[in-house]
C-alpha cells in the first residue's frame, strides 16, 4: 500500500447512524480510555484500518461519552467490536483478540 490512508474515524451517538450509510463494510470500536483491553487493541486496530484502509472504515465510539448507541447495539462489554455490512450487524467480537483472528473475522465479509 502506498502511503497511509487514514480510515480509523471518532464518532459520536449523532452520527453514527449516517455513518452506517457508507458503502464499505464497518468495524465499529467501542471503547473506553479506563479499559485497558481497549487500550491494547488500539495499536492492532490503527494497523487494521491502513491495512484495510481500500475496503474498511474503522470508526471508534468512547462508550462513557455516548450512551445511545451502545445500548441500542446491545453493548454491554468493551471492548466489543461490530463488524456492519449494509448497515446490518454481522458479527461482533468481544474483548482482546489477535491480529489473525480479526482478519479472518474481517474476509469473510469482502
Amino acid at each position: 500500500m502506498n502511503g497511509k490512508k487514514n480510515t480509523l474515524i471518532v464518532v459520536h451517538d449523532k452520527n453514527f447512524q449516517e455513518i452506517l450509510s457508507n458503502n464499505r463494510i464497518i468495524v465499529a470500536d467501542f471503547w473506553a480510555e479506563w479499559c485497558s483491553p481497549c487500550r491494547a487493541m488500539n495499536l492492532l486496530i490503527e494497523d487494521l484500518s491502513n491495512i484495510y484502509a481500500e475496503q474498511v472504515l474503522f470508526i471508534k465510539l468512547n462508550v462513557d461519552e455516548n450512551s445511545i448507541t451502545p445500548s441500542k447495539y446491545g453493548i454491554s462489554s468493551i471492548p466489543t467490536f461490530l463488524i456492519i455490512k449494509d448497515s446490518q450487524v454481522m458479527e461482533s467480537i468481544i474483548g482482546a483478540v489477535d491480529q489473525e483472528m480479526f482478519e479472518n473475522k474481517i474476509n469473510k465479509y469482502l
